[in-house]
């Protein structure tokens, strides 16, 4: 099944198919895994990692800078293009079917550029837009704290204005990308005389500020894609505030709702790929004519496929002007499970050889491994899946709210 996206959405598909045919480096083509989702495990990362690495990854950067399509859903008065999420899902259709890399901003892309240009002065936009647009400026997020749980708004860190500077003092807890970050966007409690939602503040800061510590958290798997932070007097001037001190909650949910990303059409690519991984796996084990296995094969196929037609409607909607609601909590919860039973049948069908780590000095994890671990924390990361079942009962289906601990 296609979904007729009309004309314009049509001619800029092929306008960009032919930019990609004629500017990518032919030897950059095929060296990035394009997934479409996270994996937090050692050998999945270092897979992605072979693009950045590789000699041309500079030449398509450059390029892809040049067609303004780093940052692309940004406004062009920032250097992106004001893509829709439509044509945002088209660019990375079309970067996937050619094995090429989207170069990406991170957090600094998806979550800090857009609360900036919808809250921050112009002074702000010009200081920081361009740092992130380039590079320079790297994000990691300062939101999670130890004791909250998804309790976003009971955050205990916090801000003190000290002049022209707010002090910033106390921790946060499953940073991903700390050891790649230089900045960092943090919620700090700036007033605590007043209702919880109201005393938060929005800041950036340099990571690298002698006053901060980082701890990597070592997983199950071996890795160490999470860390915790710690913040003992870490000053920044008080314009990284955005938005107004006190004003932190509404800028936060500017972030949040861009979290999700423009991924809808191509998040089951991945999957895709990693299913025809596992068949293979079934065939080497010999496992294909296995009753049991085979149920569990179609299962998996079946599930994927809904992922790819839940990913059109999706894209429909988008097309149609009407953006994402509580309903998008439906799709974390579905790929989540559905990875991690992918990963329960993978090690059942490798059987006593799943239990054993390879040679080495750091004894990795193998890919199946990779999965069978990490996949426990995708149903935790990016919104617990308890809470996205609330979200579902009570803002999809109607139901009456979960009743609140005292």
């Amino acid at each position: 099944m296609e979904l007729d996206l009309g004309p314009e959405v049509d001619q800029f598909r092929a306008e960009l198919r032919d930019w990609i045919a004629a500017e990518a480096p032919e030897e950059l083509a095929g060296v990035y895994d394009w997934s479409g989702r996270t994996v937090f495990a050692g050998h999945d990362s270092m897979v992605r990692l072979a693009a950045t690495r590789h000699p041309a990854f500079a030449e398509w950067e450059a390029k892809l800078a040049a067609r303004r399509l780093v940052c692309p859903e940004w406004p062009q008065e920032y250097g992106g293009q004001g893509l829709d999420p439509v044509r945002v899902s088209v660019l990375n259709e079309e970067l996937q079917r050619a094995g090429l890399p989207r170069v990406t901003r991170g957090a600094g892309e998806s979550l800090v550029g857009p609360a900036v240009i919808a809250h921050g002065t112009p002074e702000q936009k010009a200081a920081f837009l361009p740092k992130i647009l380039s590079g320079e400026h790297v994000y990691c997020q300062g939101f999670s704290e130890p004791d909250h749980g998804s309790d976003l708004a009971a955050v205990d860190t916090r801000g003190v204005v000290d002049g022209d500077e707010i002090v910033i003092t106390g921790q946060k807890v499953w940073t991903s990308g700390a050891e790649d970050a230089n900045m960092m966007f943090i919620l700090c409690r700036t007033d605590p005389t007043v209702p919880k939602h109201a005393g938060l503040s929005y800041v950036l800061f340099d990571f690298t500020d002698p006053a901060v510590t980082v701890r990597p958290i070592r997983q199950i798997s071996g890795s160490a894609e999470f860390a915790e932070d710690f913040f003992d007097g870490v000053r920044a001037p008080l314009f990284n505030v955005i938005g107004q001190l006190g004003d932190g909650w509404r800028v936060a949910m500017t972030t949040l709702g861009f979290e999700r990303g423009s991924s809808a059409t191509v998040q089951y690519l991945g999957f895709e790929k990693e299913y025809w991984e596992l068949v293979e796996t079934a065939r080497k084990h010999g496992k294909t004519t296995d009753p049991l296995v085979r149920q569990q094969l179609a299962w998996a196929y079946t599930q994927v496929q809904l992922m790819k037609y839940s990913g059109l409607r999706t894209l429909a909607q988008l097309a149609a002007g009407k953006p994402p609601g509580p309903e998008a909590s439906l799709v974390k919860l579905f790929w989540s499970e559905y990875w991690r039973r992918v990963g329960e049948i993978a090690v059942g069908i490798e059987g006593p050889q799943a239990l054993l780590r390879p040679a080495g000095d750091s004894y990795p994890t193998d890919h199946w491994q990779d999965v069978f671990l990490a996949a426990r924390a995708a149903t935790i990361y990016a919104g617990s899946n308890e809470i996205q079942r609330n979200i579902i009962g009570e803002r999809v289906l109607g139901l009456p709210k979960e009743p609140r601990l005292a």
